[in-house]
Parts: C-alpha cells; structure tokens; sequence
C-alpha cells in the first residue's frame, strides 16, 4: 500500500539512506527534500551543490526533480538532465556501474542542449566510467554545476 498525504495524493513516508535506498519504517534516516519543495532555478542550484559537497546526489535529485516539476516548459529537459546525473551518481555510490553509465549518459544528452555552461557538465559526467571513484565524480560534476540561474 502506498503511503498518502492527507488530501489522498501519494507521498513516500519511509525514510530513505544517504543513498536514497528505503529504510523500514521508524529507522533513522537522512533528512529528504520535501515532496511540495518547487524552487527557483538559483535555489534548486544553491541546495543541489550543498548536497552534492555533503556527498547526497539522491537529495541532490530529489532536488532538481522539484524545480523539474515546477519549471517553464522550456527548461524542463535540463533539470531533468540534472536530475538524471545525480541519480547516475547515487548509482556509483551503490556499486551499480551499469546503472550509472546509463543515467549519466541520459542526464548528459538533455543538459548538452543547454549550452554553456551545461555543456561543461554533460561532458563530465559522459567522461565518467562504470568503475568511477564516487566522490571524484561527484565533485567532477560540482567543479562543473553552475552557481546562479538556468539563464
């Protein structure tokens, strides 16, 4: 049965580890990006690079999913992209290298078509291998991520 806001829309209660995997429910989980979270550009890009410097590219995702929800039609695909990049990266944190390669190549194709300066992070995460050191990768993308908004 899947959990249920109070107006009946599905929300996933079960807390969640730093690599996004669900918990039994009453464990203690990492703190998760609440499920109305709709940022501006600027604040999903400030919020995301906190994450990924503490190491929580599923937060960071969680994050970019939200702004991807919420954002105009035409910025939709780069914050997928991003979203799709940072799951790529909590894929290397797992130890799943084909599922990685996978999201960080998605991820990649979508930002690319932003131009500068996405086209920096799609190169770096197309640069990325199955046998990537996590946290490099991680901070690959960071070195790469852009500080202010989509403009």
């Amino acid at each position: 049965m899947r959990d249920r806001d109070t107006d009946g829309r599905p929300r996933n209660a079960r807390p969640r580890d730093e690599y996004g995997r669900p918990m039994p429910y009453g464990s203690q989980g990492v703190a998760r990006v609440p499920d109305d979270y709709a940022p501006s550009g600027e604040q999903a890009l400030a919020d995301a690079r906190r994450y990924l410097a503490d190491g929580l590219p599923f937060n960071a995702h969680e994050v970019f999913e939200g702004r991807w929800k919420c954002a105009p039609e035409a910025e939709r695909e780069l914050w997928q992209g991003l979203a799709q990049i940072c799951v790529g990266l909590t894929h290397l944190q797992r130890g799943n290298g084909r599922g990685a390669l996978t999201l960080l190549s998605r991820g990649a194709a979508r930002v690319q078509g932003y131009g500068a300066p996405y086209h920096g992070v799609g190169r770096a995460a197309t640069r990325l291998g199955a046998d990537s050191d996590a946290a490099e990768a991680i901070a690959s993308i960071m070195r790469e991520l852009p500080v202010g908004g989509p403009g």
